[in-house]
């Protein structure tokens, strides 16, 4: 093979490869959001069938607001959310300023321990929270759901939170001491308004995660009322009813709101955003 043809073999190598890439993109793409597009398409579906669209219509969100029990799980499902979201920044901002300004080897354990419940399945911390709780003879209620999701949420925080701590200048810190201020009120006055960014990003993204929540709520829910998404678990195993699509669709909905929200609150306060809010920047 002469160099001219060796040559035109990669070049011809070279151009096939990204059409590969992009195809085996667009089908894990496809694979991915294709169920999800079809639960919208036929939350419009005037008829019942979940096979084929006849007509658009807004009957089955009519529906939905008619149905007593959905509405109850979802009034569980944001008040678990917002207990779960107001206990995990507070516990959560405890912790990253801890582990940031804490020293010797015990910080950095705490740091490794902070990491665990985030490569830990699911599943395991909410049969770990299960069994937990009956081993203490508590039994499964709203208040065990909001205790599992404030432990499983504080690690996001703490994440989110700790690189941006650790950006802090501490000489600003140090300054309002040298002006008078007691520790408490630096702390209040200056750190906690710098980080205020990150803290209400991390507020609308731990809302968002809470409420879509369905494998540790499960394991730790009670009979009734149930959370919105283990209410809609009971309810397809007897057969998938359009109410449901409508359910789902308004959930994907607000999902991405809050997300989109969160992204985007660090560029309201000047800041970059993006994905720059997962490392806390």
């Amino acid at each position: 093979m002469t160099p001219r043809s060796g040559s035109r073999g990669r070049r011809g190598g070279a151009e096939r490869r990204p059409r590969f890439a992009i195809a085996v993109t667009v089908a894990f793409f496809s694979l991915l959001y294709l169920p999800i597009a079809v639960v919208v398409l036929f939350s419009f579906n005037s008829q019942k069938s979940l096979t084929v669209f006849q007509d658009f219509s807004l009957r089955w969100y009519q529906a939905f607001l008619h149905d007593d029990v959905l509405i109850e799980s979802i009034g569980m499902s944001l008040e678990v959310s917002l207990v779960a979201m107001a206990g995990s920044l507070v516990l959560g901002v405890a912790l990253a300023l801890g582990l940031v300004r804490g020293q010797g080897r015990l910080g950095s354990f705490a740091g490794l321990v902070m990491l665990v419940p985030l490569i830990t399945p699911e599943i395991v911390t909410g049969v770990a929270a299960m069994l937990l709780f009956k081993g203490l003879g508590i039994t499964l209620s709203t208040t065990t759901v909001m205790l599992a999701e404030i432990t499983f949420s504080i690690s996001y925080v703490t994440v989110i939170l700790r690189s941006r701590i650790a950006a802090l200048n501490p000489e600003v810190e140090e300054a309002a001491t040298d002006l008078g201020a007691t520790r408490r009120q630096a702390l209040r006055l200056v750190t906690l308004p710098a980080l205020l960014p990150s803290i209400l990003a991390s507020a609308v993204l731990i809302f968002a995660l809470v409420f879509d929540d369905f494998v540790l709520a499960y394991f730790t829910t009670g009979v009734d009322p149930q959370p919105l998404s283990v209410r809609i678990y009971s309810a397809i195993r007897f057969g998938v009813q359009p109410t449901i699509n409508a359910v789902g669709t308004l959930m994907l909905a607000g999902s991405i709101a809050l997300i989109a929200l969160a992204l985007a609150i660090p560029r309201l306060f000047g800041r970059r955003g993006g994905l720059d809010l997962l490392s806390g920047k």
